[in-house]
């Protein structure tokens, strides 16, 4: 068995225009003193890393990498979760998530998709010049206006659906699997690959490939009513990220998975800071140090209640407590006897 790695923090949501949020000296350093080891970077914030440059250089990537460890953590791994969203988009969401992407790309679907595939390439691109084997994205969504079968959905929807999906990640999973990096979906809704069932029926399309993997936030699963646990059993094979994230679901007779079209705060199901929800972390933990996931344990903050500041500290400790040093031997090794082929045989009376 392995222990993980951890704890890390995923920088995403505490980046901002304010010190010591608004540069990687000092978003780490802030990191560090808050108890992480490690940091996740989203890469399409230019306040912390130049993306263009780290798929290129790998001496930016080194001095890169230099200061995150003189301030006391490691860059554990690259995202590119807004990137990937835009590698497919249904037309319905065109407006809304034109905002992900730069600015001359706007009103131009096309344009749009062929740079967010050239920022998912650069992103494992760097990946590689840093020495990162795993990289977190979406997989975006092309059928996700369909997800309820009302109206009747047309035969062959949802096939040609996955069909182009995995047409266009394909040549990404390619370059991924050129530069050694694993390309690891964050199931979520939202994106096609939203369950274990999506993340099936693309994988049977990319010809089960090596590199399509899966991030593993057992908080989007509580929200789905999806056993979180089972879900590891089944793809412990292809579990290759964590992000350590906290969820309640609380139905009532007003309102169920759907939300009613509330805000967080008022929705049935709500992320919440770690240990304030309901994810059975020990469980979790415990299935992780079985499996021999080596990986990182990175606190992704999300909650409508609690600051994130007083998130962020106390989902350290929070990790630091739950992950398990896993043993180098049995406990009733006391009790060893000794052993060899002749007793073995005796005991399961075969002398003779």
């Amino acid at each position: 068995m392995k222990t993980l790695q951890g704890p890390a923090l995923f920088l995403a949501q505490f980046a901002g225009d304010d010190a010591p949020f608004n540069s990687w000296d000092a978003i780490t350093k802030w990191a560090a003193d808050c108890g992480y080891r490690g940091v996740q970077v989203p890469t399409w914030d230019g306040r912390l890393i130049d993306l263009e440059k780290a798929s290129s250089s790998k001496d930016y990537c080194d001095e890169f990498k230099g200061i995150a460890a003189q301030n006391g953590v490691t860059v554990t791994e690259l995202a590119t979760h807004l990137q990937g969203q835009l590698v497919a988009v249904h037309p319905a969401y065109d407006t809304a998530f034109d905002g992900f992407a730069v600015s001359e790309v706007h009103n131009n679907p096309k344009a749009r998709q062929e740079w967010a595939v050239d920022q998912v390439k650069k992103s494992l691109a760097a990946s590689r010049n840093m020495g990162i084997g795993n990289h977190a994205t979406f997989s975006g969504a092309l059928c996700w206006p369909y997800l309820y079968p009302w109206p009747q959905r047309p035969a062959g929807l949802v096939e040609a659906a996955f069909d182009e999906l995995a047409a266009r990640w394909l040549p990404i999973l390619d370059f991924a699997d050129e530069c050694g990096v694993n390309v690891c979906y964050e199931i979520h809704p939202g994106e096609d690959l939203h369950d274990g069932v999506t993340f099936e029926m693309f994988l049977e399309r990319v010809k089960n490939h090596s590199r399509a993997n899966m991030l593993y936030d057992p908080s989007h699963y509580v929200l789905q009513c999806l056993d979180y646990l089972d879900n590891l059993d089944i793809y412990k094979d292809r579990i290759k990220m964590f992000h350590v994230k906290d969820a309640e679901f609380n139905p009532t007779g007003r309102q169920g998975v759907y939300g009613g079209y509330q805000s967080w705060v008022d929705r049935a199901g709500r992320f919440r800071s770690l240990g304030d929800g309901q994810v059975d972390f020990g469980a979790v933990f415990s299935k992780l140090a079985a499996m021999d996931f080596d990986g990182w344990a990175v606190v992704e903050w999300e909650c409508c209640l609690k600051h994130p500041e007083d998130g962020a500290r106390e989902g350290a400790q929070f990790v630091r407590d739950h992950i398990i040093r896993v043993t180098e031997k049995a406990f009733d090794d006391f009790a060893d006897g000794g052993t060899d082929d002749a007793m073995n045989r005796k005991m399961l009376g075969l002398e003779g």
